[in-house]
């Protein structure tokens, strides 16, 4: 099992390679959620239940549209074919996408596809799911490919 700084670290990892994708398809990203408070305040919600601790890493504009994206990274050891959604951070997304419509909540995993918190709703009930396990799993062959769902790579006209 991954220490928490391991963890962490993988997850940091993940936001700066999300968010570099997502601007050089000229969304203008800014960080938000844990990892964006400082270390004390981490820390207490660390330690809470509420949804604030799972509220999205990442907001992001283009043009009139704006997007949250929570980024899931996964350690190199858990190569199962299946994402992992605890319970409670799909709680809370779901509370997120109720209490912040029309604003759309996204799930980008490791490889750079992505979900939404309906459709892991939705494909939890077609996957294996344990009724008292802590994480939904759902199959990777569900996921969108990152550009279906934020857009190609513009096109460069200089050599």
């Amino acid at each position: 099992m991954a220490t928490w700084l391991e963890r962490k670290d993988a997850g940091d990892r993940h936001e700066v390679r999300v968010t570099c994708e997502l601007e050089a398809l000229r969304w203008t990203v800014h960080p938000c959620g844990q990892g964006a408070y400082p270390s004390a305040v981490q820390q207490a919600l660390g330690r809470s239940r509420s949804a604030l601790r799972y509220f999205p890493d990442l907001l992001a504009a283009r043009g009139p549209d704006v997007i949250a994206v929570d980024c899931k990274a996964r350690l190199g050891s858990t190569n199962t074919g299946r994402f992992a959604i605890s319970r409670a951070c799909l709680r809370a997304g779901l509370m997120f996408l109720g209490t912040n419509e029309p604003v759309p909540l996204y799930y980008v995993f490791g490889d750079h596809t992505v979900l939404t918190p309906a459709e892991v709703m939705h494909y939890c009930s077609v996957s294996l799911r344990h009724p008292g396990g802590a994480y939904y799993l759902v199959s990777t062959r569900y996921a969108h490919p990152f550009s279906e769902v934020f857009g190609e790579r513009p096109i460069s006209l200089t050599a």
